[in-house]
């Protein structure tokens, strides 16, 4: 994966993104900066696993550590 974003974030449809930190919210509007949220979190979803399969991944990810 090419990208991981750190804190997370959270895509509105009104246009913004928004970041929660440990001391205040954080919204971002800039329609360039919205255009790269908006490809780091395709990228992301596109990544990610779903339903049965993401069932799958945690059983196999806690097993995993439970014998570690």
């Amino acid at each position: 994966m090419g990208v991981v974003p750190m804190p997370g974030f959270t895509l509105h449809e009104d246009d913004r993104a928004h970041y929660e930190l440990v001391s205040s919210g954080v919204d971002i509007t800039d329609p360039d900066e919205l255009a790269l949220h908006e490809k780091a979190f395709n990228t992301l979803s596109g990544a990610a696993a779903y339903g049965g399969a993401a069932e799958e991944l945690i059983r196999k990810t806690l097993a995993f550590w439970s014998d570690a």
